[in-house]
């Protein structure tokens, strides 16, 4: 009966194992190497509609700081800060 017992245990653990390795495996193949790259261009897709969202929310304030300046009648430099202020 233990040898029964211990022959059960060993195919499960056998069977996963298999099934572990057999995974392991599948991200080699052609067709994992694609999803994997899906995955990862999806990932860059996203990364860079973030960054135009911020470039856009960027250019719209700095859009009503000129707006706001001109109004004034203040005279912006071309390439300065926006606050007026020298860096560096």
């Amino acid at each position: 009966m233990k040898r029964v017992l211990w022959l059960g245990v060993g195919l499960a653990v056998g069977a996963l194992v298999f099934r572990a390795l057999s995974k392991k495996a599948q991200a080699f193949t052609p067709t994992g190497i694609a999803a994997s790259a899906r995955n990862s261009a999806g990932g860059v897709v996203d990364s860079v509609r973030s960054f135009v969202e911020d470039v856009r929310e960027a250019m719209a304030e700095r859009e009503e700081q000129i707006h706001a300046a001109f109004a004034d009648g203040v005279v912006l430099e071309e390439f300065g800060d926006p606050d007026g202020e020298e860096g560096r």
